[in-house]
């Protein structure tokens, strides 16, 4: 018998907030192909993830910059214009999130793989990020997801107990992670079917 939810954890990035790399340096790079190169070899996934992990930018930057000096002034806009890579919110999972917080019945938290820099820009675009009890922010505390240990430091430090809480993600991993761990999971593909989730999960 599954225990009663009484939280609900939502990761932000792709869930909640439309950010893409591409929305900047689409205004940057006249050719589509060198654009993919760059943010698959330079500015990618990987590095990135390294801020998301608590590395500075600027020392980030640096580093990058003397591996790939060709690139130096796109790099720099990577860091400089970074919120021109957010659309802002996902419309329909915001109106899920608000529907949960005006039933009043779960506790909302957020668990999000983001740069503890660049999420206070966010921070002051965004709201609606004041209406979750708690983000724990990956760059923040030098932990993150997929790692066991960021969601024990979620749990300990909000007194979450895993089977009592639903999380949300877009990334594969992070699901596999947080159900081994116990969270019934939600793996976000569009507002259309997480709401149908949420629904059967007795939430909205």
């Amino acid at each position: 018998m599954r225990s009663e939810i009484k939280n609900v954890v939502f990761d932000l990035g792709g869930v909640l907030i439309d950010w893409d790399p591409r929305y900047l340096f689409r205004k940057i790079f006249n050719d589509a192909s060198e654009m993919e190169y760059f943010l698959n070899s330079n500015c990618n996934h990987e590095w990135n993830v390294q801020q998301d992990a608590g590395r500075p930018f600027e020392v980030a930057v640096s580093e990058l910059i003397k591996k790939y000096p060709q690139y130096e002034s796109y790099i720099h806009i990577y860091h400089q214009r970074w919120p021109e890579m957010l659309n802002g919110p996902i419309a329909g999972t915001l109106e899920i999130l608000q529907q949960i917080r005006n039933n009043k019945k779960h506790r909302l938290l957020g668990l999000s793989n983001w740069s503890g820099e660049t999420f206070l820009v966010a921070k002051k675009l965004y709201d609606f990020l004041g209406w979750f009890e708690a983000i724990v922010v990956s760059g923040d505390i030098k932990m993150k997801k997929p790692d066991d240990e960021i969601f024990h430091f979620l749990c300990k430090t909000h007194d979450i107990t895993p089977s009592e809480s639903i999380f949300i993600d877009d990334a594969a991993a992070n699901i596999a992670d947080a159900n081994r761990l116990g969270f019934t999971t939600v793996h976000f593909k569009n507002p259309e079917d997480l709401a149908q989730n949420l629904k059967e999960l007795g939430v909205i």
